[in-house]
Parts: structure tokens; C-alpha cells; sequence
């Protein structure tokens, strides 16, 4: 019997899809749960498992190609047997014709290493895990993205804490630092002596690489670029204190973190304060609808978060019923799930003001871009000690 392969269901937001790498090829028997290709959206990735056991028997949409909710892609004969190739047969060589096989230590080792499914690969890979010591839930030497996530929350200490990062903008040309010496400049080539022959060699470091965009990174590009052109936008920039913020911090991030499990960081702070400014001022909590100003009475707030894929802004939802804890445990629960690729749709739709902290990164000024269609968005910076002037 045929079964049918088809694209999972996706949010009303996301007209279509993107097919990446199909894992399996046809005539390759497949078990129910398998993962047979990883689907790419404009927010998250999903993974497509096989609806049943069997042998894939038709690929219908091929790698790359552009697919829609509930599509087929391909077929499953439940009934079918693995079709792999037989191997010509050889004619038997003379005894001093024969090569012994060669097995060399990387094939060794390569052998011994635990198969794994394209997405727990990615994983391992990405949190520089050794799959040796993951247990597979089957007992049948294959590890699933499961058993990878579950070995994470029984080690929560490998676990690298999120990285927040501002919206990403255009690509800044390169920029020489102050401190690096300046680059001598090219030196034209002496002209040949009359007469003499000029070879013609290609000049070196001059390589090009084109690189497909991910679907999630251009519409990255699309929606910033749009939120430019429809809105009209101002930036202010203004100075805070740090200093108590600091001190409180220094003084319980000890006990905080034995009482929560998590540590205290800034990200909290910025968020309560940032709630307490969005209920005086309601206008900067609302978005424009039309000729309409919408005014939301809840307060869900997006964390630019980084991700192996892009930028990411998972939802803080009615943050102002949230303790400081509360916050920082979701903040570190939505930069685990961005480096692993399993923030689902909800959890990255909505918001109503967005907050970005570029000083990770060591910046001291940025203008942040608007999270359409929110109405502002605030940009956090480097805590620089310097003396400044006060009553």
C-alpha cells in the first residue's frame, strides 16, 4: 500500500515552505519516525518523519523546490522491500591479483561513531556533544533528535546560555580598526621590456563563493527592509545610570541563583523596567492598523535572540506578571530552543514592543529596526565606566 508523505500543516501566516536535503533516497527503507527532510519556513524549521514503515518509493518535490500546507512530496510502499542495488558480480581475480582491503583509523573510528539522524547530527554538532555517551531511547545504535534533547536536560550544564544579538542590518563594509596597521597598497607591475613575452597568471585571493540565502534570513532582509520604507522612524538616544542595577546584582546573584537555578542577569531588569515605561506611555505599546491605532492592554514583549539561522524574536508573554526570575528562566528557555532550532510558531508570533541588547556585542551606539507591526523597540548597550558629573 502507498502512503502519502505530506508538508505538516503551516501557521496562516506562512504561505509556503522551502524543502532542504532529503535524507533518504528512493528505495531506501525507512521506519516510522525517521526523518526523511527538514522543511525550511520563514520562522521555524520543521522536520517531516515517515508516516510508516516501508521503502521510499517516490520523491515528488526534490530538494530546494518551494512546497505548500499539506502537499504531497513523496510516497511510502508499506508493502515494499529495500530495492538497493546488487553489486555486479566480478570475475574472480588470480590469487596475486587479489587486494586485500585496506581499513585505515578514520574509517575505524568512523565505523565505531553511533548513526544519527540529520537533526541529532545537528545538534551533537552544535553543542560540540560526544555522541558516544548519549544513550538512544531504541537500543538499536541510532540516535534520534530526542535522545540528543533529552541528554541536554540531564546536563543542563553543557548547555551554552543564549546569546542575544540586535536585529541584523545590512552588512557594514569593512572597517580598519584603529590599532591595526593599514594594508600597503597594491603595486602596479612593471611593464615588460620590449620584446619580451607577458604571462598571464591570475591574481591570488580573489575567490568568489555564492551561497543560497536561507528562507528565514531573507525574509529577515524583506521585513526589515519593509519596516524602513512604512515607517517613519526616529531614534533617541539617552544615558542611564547602571550603577545601582550593578550593585543589586553583585550583592544577590549568589543567593539567586542557588534559590532559581538560573542567573540574574540584565536582560530581566531591562524587561520590568521597559514594562513599567510602556504602561505610562500605552502609545508605545500599540501598533498602527490602517487608520487605526490599535492600544493592547497586555504587555508581550520580543527578546532578539541569535540562532544558527538567523535572528530570532521569541515572545515574552504578559511580561508584567512575570518575576525577575520567571523572566531570566524563559529567556535562557527560548535561547536553548533558537540554538536547537524548536521554537514553534507561537512561540515566535505576537509581540507587542521588542527589546534588543547590542552590547554583547560591545556596541555603544545602534539604531535598532523596528519590529513591524510594533511601534517601537528598544536597544540596550556596553555599561562603559567612565566619571561623569552628578548634582
Amino acid at each position: 500500500m502507498l502512503v502519502e508523505v505530506k508538508v505538516p500543516m503551516l501557521a496562516e501566516s506562512v504561505a509556503e515552505a522551502t524543502l532542504m536535503t532529503w535524507h533518504k533516497q528512493v528505495g531506501d527503507e525507512v521506519k516510522r519516525g525517521d526523518s526523511l527532510i527538514d522543511i525550511e519556513t520563514d520562522k521555524v524549521t520543521l522536520e517531516v518523519a515517515a508516516p510508516n514503515n516501508g521503502v521510499l518509493s517516490e520523491i515528488i518535490r526534490k530538494d530546494g523546490e518551494t512546497v505548500t500546507s499539506d502537499e504531497v512530496i513523496a510516497h511510502i510502499d508499506t508493502e515494499g522491500a529495500a530495492s538497493g542495488k546488487e553489486p555486479a558480480a566480478e570475475k574472480p581475480q588470480a590469487p596475486e591479483q587479489q587486494e586485500l582491503p585496506v581499513l585505515d583509523e578514520a574509517q575505524a573510528v568512523d565505523d565505531a561513531a553511533p548513526k544519527m539522524s540529520p537533526s541529532a547530527k545537528n545538534l551533537v554538532e552544535n553543542f560540540d556533544l560526544d555522541a558516544s555517551r548519549i544513550k538512544d531511547a531504541n537500543n538499536d545504535g541510532r540516535l534520534t533528535k530526542e535522545d540528543v534533547l533529552k541528554h541536554l536536560e540531564e546536563n543542563e550544564e553543557s548547555a551554552p546560555a543564549p546569546t542575544i544579538e540586535p536585529p541584523p542590518v545590512a552588512e557594514p563594509a569593512a572597517v580598519v580598526e584603529p590599532d591595526a596597521p593599514a594594508k600597503p597598497a597594491a603595486v602596479a607591475p612593471k611593464p615588460a621590456p620590449a620584446g619580451e613575452a607577458v604571462e598571464s597568471r591570475p591574481a591570488a585571493g580573489r575567490n568568489e563563493e555564492r551561497v543560497k540565502m536561507t528562507r528565514l534570513r531573507q525574509r529577515i532582509a524583506e521585513r526589515l527592509l519593509s519596516a524602513q520604507h512604512e515607517n517613519a522612524i526616529l531614534t533617541t538616544f539617552n544615558e542611564v545610570n547602571m550603577q545601582p542595577v550593578m550593585d543589586l546584582r553583585q550583592r544577590y546573584q549568589e543567593e539567586f541563583e542557588k534559590t532559581h537555578g538560573v542567573r540574574l542577569g540584565y536582560m530581566s531588569f531591562f524587561t520590568k523596567a521597559a514594562v513599567e515605561a510602556l504602561k505610562k506611555f500605552p502609545v508605545i505599546n500599540a501598533s498602527v492598523d490602517g487608520t487605526d491605532i490599535l492600544y493592547h492592554n497586555y504587555f508581550d514583549i520580543g527578546i532578539a535572540v541569535s540562532s544558527p539561522r538567523g535572528l530570532v524574536v521569541p515572545i515574552l508573554r504578559d511580561a508584567d506578571t512575570l518575576t525577575l526570575a520567571q523572566v531570566e528562566s524563559k529567556i535562557r528557555e527560548m535561547g536553548e530552543k533558537a540554538q536547537q532550532s524548536t521554537l514553534t510558531m507561537d512561540e515566535l508570533t505576537g509581540g507587542t514592543f521588542t527589546i534588543t541588547n547590542g552590547g554583547v556585542f560591545g556596541s555603544l551606539v545602534s539604531t535598532p529596526i523596528i519590529n513591524p507591526p510594533q511601534s517601537a523597540i528598544l536597544g540596550m548597550h556596553k555599561i562603559q565606566q567612565r566619571p561623569v558629573a552628578e548634582n
